[in-house]
């Protein structure tokens, strides 16, 4: 039997990866947060939860650090931009984003092999 068959670890996708995959899909803006919403990071542009969807999230959790536990939010807004906004969670979660992400009415998570 091949050892490598079942290894789950084999599978698992890292922060970089999916950051770059949706970079080339273009999800080219880096996304914070801020007192009044989501802002681009020029901060020209500011968005409340209505204005935009979360088109897809992953999870990561650290091999040997806790620390290391963050999500990658895929962000579409209602003028058509494209980008990203990680959190960490757990202990170290930033409550400005978790606040923020929870307000947000449409959110989809969609499953990829």
């Amino acid at each position: 039997m091949n050892p490598n068959i079942n290894d789950s670890t084999q599978k698992m996708r890292t922060l970089t990866d999916c950051i770059n995959e949706a970079l080339e899909r273009g999800y080219t803006e880096n996304f914070k947060i801020k007192n009044n919403g989501l802002v681009t990071l020029d901060g020209k542009s500011l968005y409340k939860p209505e204005h935009i969807s979360i088109t897809n999230f992953y999870r990561f959790e650290g091999y040997s650090d806790p620390q290391d536990n963050c999500i990658l939010y895929l962000i579409s807004t209602h003028d058509g931009k494209k980008g990203t906004l990680i959190d960490v969670y757990g202990a170290n979660a930033e409550p400005m984003i978790s606040d923020f992400i929870r307000e947000v009415e449409d959110i989809q998570k969609k499953n990829k092999n």
